[in-house]
């Protein structure tokens, strides 16, 4: 059980947990824009969002070891303003979710729930770029934005926190052109301990009508929640 736990940590944990909250986008591209003016567009367009995603994990490397890799998948879904959900499948059945005021964490094996106010644990990740403001020029005191050479037939934009004390180090967003327009690909974090979270998506829905319960979570019956 000792093991299991710690790969889920690993796998997860709040400072993945915070990572991953940024996560699915998709929205026309402007002719002639560079990737900041496509994540401009997006902030003005994408209300609500879901797909699958893949997510690796790679520890920071160390002498003489090769750094060691965690895959994990599930479903995500979000609505703006500060709502969004992470369903983990694969290896661990997780779920994590954002009401709008408070970050749930519910470990299904643990039987253990973990809830913290949104505004304490959020603050400069990549969640506020995808379910805090409703435009670009909200964001730009936290984030610097800047256009990347176009790589693996993407089109990247790195988004670096204003503050060097977070737990981010670095985002970069990998865009591509679909039959429905750009959407967001890959989406690679650097944290400020080396740790390294790349998710990819697939299946992603711009704008659909999610059920009024998608963000509504109830700790189960006899879970034992933890209010730190």
């Amino acid at each position: 059980m000792t093991n299991n736990v710690g790969q889920r940590r690993a796998l997860l944990g709040w400072g993945g947990a915070c990572l991953l909250a940024g996560a699915v986008w998709a929205w026309a591209i402007p002719a002639q824009a560079d990737s900041v003016d496509v994540l401009a567009q997006f902030m003005k367009q994408a209300r609500s969002g879901r797909a699958d995603f893949t997510q690796v994990v790679t520890s920071p490397s160390r002498p003489g070891q090769t750094p060691r890799a965690k895959t994990s998948s599930g479903r995500f879904e979000f609505q703006r303003p500060g709502k969004f959900r992470f369903d983990y499948r694969k290896p661990f059945v997780q779920t994590l979710v954002a009401d709008g005021q408070t970050l749930w964490m519910h470990d299904v094996d643990l039987n253990q729930v973990t809830a913290r106010a949104q505004s304490q644990v959020l603050g400069s990740t990549p969640a506020a770029l995808l379910t805090a403001a409703s435009d670009l020029q909200a964001l730009k005191s936290d984030f610097k934005f800047s256009p990347e050479p176009d790589q693996g037939g993407l089109q990247w934009v790195r988004a670096t926190p204003q503050s060097p004390d977070g737990q981010i180090r670095a985002v970069m967003v990998g865009l591509r052109a679909s039959a429905s327009g750009p959407e967001l690909a890959v989406l690679d974090v650097q944290d400020s301990l080396g740790q390294r979270s790349v998710l990819t998506f697939s299946g992603f829905e711009l704008n659909p009508v999610l059920p009024a319960n998608t963000f509504v979570f109830k700790a189960p019956a006899g879970a034992d929640v933890i209010r730190p």
